[in-house]
């Protein structure tokens, strides 16, 4: 029973990941408008991870998880996997695929993109203040290590599915592996990392449609640079340096 509800929620998690990007980011065009279809995926994990705060079927999945992976795990590769598909949309080139965007504009999506989705699992944090199943604070709900990760795994199928749906689809795994961690580590409930991974869609859907810098230009005379970081503190966030002459 066990490994069928933890089976069931990576399948959950990754295929409407998966799914949502291909039915909606997919079809982007510059000239087209956000429908509002596109968020139906988003808007129903995020509804469902809210639904299920402070409910039995919540506390039961958490017991299951405890059970399962043991009241002793602790894993800190949450802290790490989140960043990779962020990190693989700068290393796509590298392997031959063509990506939408340059190196610049590129991390402006994932700097822009984060911040929309670490604001918005801060703000509801400290509006909702749920406590974590470890009890060791009460900024459970939602989950900003999967916000982050399917935020950066939108951005990724994003850069590179006209190139290589394997490679732009592999940021799922990858996002999704970072959920079931967080639960695993006993600092997020099932509810916290559904309500995350919607957020994270969301994020990523928003950018690849509206960004008010992507007709920015940089030449080689403007010697720009820019840079995007990890932070992590007590929380989870992305930080970014961005400087234009």
């Amino acid at each position: 029973m066990n490994n069928y509800l933890f089976c069931l929620l990576f399948s959950i998690l990754f295929a409407t990941g998966n799914a949502q990007t291909k039915d909606s980011i997919s079809s982007i065009q510059p000239k087209d408008k956000i429908s509002y279809k596109q968020f139906i995926a988003p808007v129903a994990l995020i509804t469902a991870g809210s639904l299920m705060i402070n409910s039995a079927l919540n506390d039961d999945l958490q017991k299951n998880a405890n059970n399962f992976f043991g009241e002793d795990f602790s894993s800190r590769a949450d802290d790490v996997l989140l960043f990779v598909p962020a990190a693989q949309i700068y290393l796509g080139k590298s392997f031959g695929f063509k990506p939408k965007n340059d190196f610049y504009h590129q991390t402006i999506n994932i700097a822009i993109a984060n911040v929309i989705a670490v604001s918005t699992t801060m703000a509801l944090k400290y509006s909702i203040k749920e406590e974590r199943p470890d009890q060791s604070d009460d900024l459970s709900f939602p989950s900003g290590h999967t916000a982050i990760a399917f935020t950066n795994a939108a951005l990724l199928y994003y850069e590179f599915k006209d190139s290589n749906m394997w490679y732009a689809s592999s940021g799922f795994l990858f996002a999704t592996a970072t959920g079931i961690l967080r639960i695993a580590n006993n600092e997020h409930y099932t509810s916290d990392v559904l309500a995350g991974a919607g957020i994270g869609l969301a994020s990523g859907l928003i950018v690849s449609y509206w960004n008010p810098f992507k007709s920015m230009s940089f030449g080689k005379k403007n010697k720009n640079t820019a840079f995007v970081y990890p932070k992590i503190g007590s929380q989870i966030g992305m930080g970014a340096l961005i400087q234009l002459n």
